[in-house]
């Protein structure tokens, strides 16, 4: 229905809240119905148990009791694969085109769709939405190293959005594969975990090292610095020199709690985005550096893709806004449960 003074939208799973703005502006106001939680069940060893039933499960939303549905995961997959190729992952690069095979047969299935997003200081789109697997390879392929930028939030966000426009009765996968940092995005951590939770999207992440890109890297010309040395303020008795100042002038990574994103009004730092998408989607981190580990990893990802229960209902609390958290149980012994730690949500009106 139609709502006056309004605007910002906030929601899951296809669905939205909305935020009061600009006194002036018109909006819509939409309301949830169904959150969804992707779930894997792990046992005592690491190994993925499948076969558990609905009554198997318990769900509580911020404390409360939920009326549940579960599903096996048959639904068709949607991927966006989101490609770091920046200079740093120059060397790394060849090693990932060689994935095609893999996500044609083990991650998408055979009614599944990849897309594949290159990105550096720019966001292309090699491949759209294709199940031809020779697409999917010639996606890769064209992809080349860029410049020394690597925005990876605005990346993911691109990709959410692709994945918007697909069909809500299939579901919706990002893959990063990319450093555990980003390098120059415009966009705020806080908009791309909007952007995936109104979308209901899960990301998997394949964690390039840092340290290899750095030592396989070639050297980029430094910039100059806009202000001398003998501008800068150093302590007492200290040489103002370039390396001193660099050794000086440090800051600190500070990871915030997820209901901190989401309450600042402006942008925070987030050190490694790839924990926080993952585990905010309930998705997984992998890492490599040889291309066995790196072929593992993607095949890992296909196996919980097609293993994971999705447990829905409607929240009997939409009334409480801000942070909903979701604990799932399974109600055998000795059994490991992962799945979204939770969802933002803005106040209902009465």
């Amino acid at each position: 229905m139609k709502i006056p003074r309004l605007a910002a939208a906030i929601g899951v799973a296809g669905a939205m809240f909305l935020l009061a703005q600009d006194p002036n502006d018109t909006i819509y106001r939409q309301f949830i119905t169904n959150v969804v939680a992707p779930t894997i069940v792990l046992d005592s060893e690491g190994r993925i148990v499948n076969g558990l039933q609905q009554h198997d499960f318990v769900l509580k939303d911020n404390g409360k009791l939920q009326d549940i549905k579960v599903d096996v995961a048959f639904q068709p997959i949607d991927v966006v694969m989101v490609l770091q190729a920046d200079g740093a992952s120059e060397e790394v690069l060849p090693r990932v085109k060689k994935l095609a095979p893999l996500l044609e047969n083990l991650v998408i299935g055979e009614q599944g769709t990849v897309a594949i997003i290159a990105f550096d200081h720019r966001i292309r789109v090699m491949q759209d939405f294709t199940s031809d697997g020779a697409k999917i390879k010639a996606g890769l392929e064209k992809i080349n190293a860029g410049s020394s930028s690597a925005r990876q939030w605005d990346a993911v966000n691109e990709a959410a959005r692709m994945l918007s426009k697909r069909d809500k009765n299939r579901r919706r996968i990002i893959l990063l594969i990319a450093e555990t940092r980003d390098k120059g995005s415009e966009g705020r951590g806080r908009e791309t975990l909007l952007q995936v939770e109104i979308n209901n999207v899960q990301v998997y992440t394949v964690n390039m090292s840092r340290f290899v890109n750095t030592l396989m890297a070639k050297t980029p010309v430094p910039r100059p610095d806009s202000i001398p040395p003998s501008a800068r303020h150093m302590p007492a008795g200290g040489a103002a020199t370039p390396t001193t100042m660099q050794q000086y002038h440090g800051t600190g990574n500070v990871l915030p709690a997820f209901v901190e994103v989401f309450r600042q009004a402006k942008a925070v730092f987030i050190p490694n985005p790839a924990e926080v998408l993952t585990k905010f989607t309930g998705g997984a981190e992998f890492g490599f550096v040889s291309q066995k580990a790196l072929e593992e990893a993607v095949s890992r990802i296909g196996e919980e893709l097609h293993s994971q229960y999705l447990l829905s209902y409607n929240p009997n609390n939409k009334v409480e806004g801000g942070w909903h958290e979701i604990r799932v149980e399974v109600r055998r012994p000795d059994l490991k449960v992962r799945t979204r730690p939770g969802y933002w949500l803005a106040g209902v009106p009465n």
